[in-house]
């Protein structure tokens, strides 16, 4: 799995902040250095949706279509994803579950298996079925690669739920890697998120009671 930045909004905290001021109407208290405190009450009191105004695009790769099926369902995003229609399978790799990868035996079953969905993919081309209806034997275990853009709100979104003990594995790392990025390139829109030690996104609480707005 790979999933690299291709784009962001420049300067994306200095414009949230713009944006959030605007509402308070406190321009004036803007500087050369306010935006990272502003921005972090923004996120404390829950007032989100001006974190809207920026935006990144990711190119995951890598990922099977059950992570991806998962990704889709975000409809605040919009997709691009390789074609199975156009593009064709038969050198695609299967993405192993780590539980299956851990069994000889259930590795030896997933591999027969992902051979003949391509064999029988292969036979029905050479039969002139097209790609698009040969595609259906085809299993959810086979590489794609989509690129993904949202919003910073919903990339908060996506973190949270994705990235939880209770998400699927493939689908949490994409998110974790996801918050590892934005943490870099917009630290206090994500600076209550992390990753702990057990691998999942924690978030922290802040006492909205005690947040002034500066």
């Amino acid at each position: 799995m790979q999933v690299d930045l291709i784009s962001i909004t420049p300067d994306a905290e200095r414009l949230i902040e713009q944006a959030g001021r605007t509402c308070y109407q406190s321009h004036d208290r803007a500087s050369a250095t306010s935006s990272g405190k502003f921005v972090r009450m923004l996120v404390a009191r829950g007032h989100t949706s001006v974190l809207e105004h920026a935006k990144a695009t990711f190119r995951i790769r890598g990922i099977s279509r059950v992570a991806s099926h998962q990704l889709v369902r975000h409809r605040l995003c919009s997709f691009s994803q390789a074609s199975q229609r156009y593009v064709g399978q038969a050198q695609a790799n299967a993405v192993v579950p780590p539980t299956i990868a851990t069994s000889d035996e259930a590795m030896g079953l997933f591999e027969e298996i992902v051979r003949s969905c391509k064999k029988a993919y292969l036979r029905l081309i050479d039969m002139g079925i097209p790609r698009e209806d040969a595609r259906f034997v085809l299993p959810n275990a086979l590489e794609t690669e989509v690129v993904l853009t949202a919003n910073f709100r919903e990339l908060r979104h996506i973190i949270k739920i994705r990235g939880t003990h209770n998400a699927q594995w493939e689908v949490r790392q994409i998110a974790l890697e996801m918050l590892r990025i934005m943490k870099l390139h917009a630290p206090n829109v994500f600076a209550d998120l992390y990753a702990g030690d057990d691998g999942v996104v924690v978030r922290t609480h802040h006492g909205q009671e005690k947040v002034k707005i500066d």
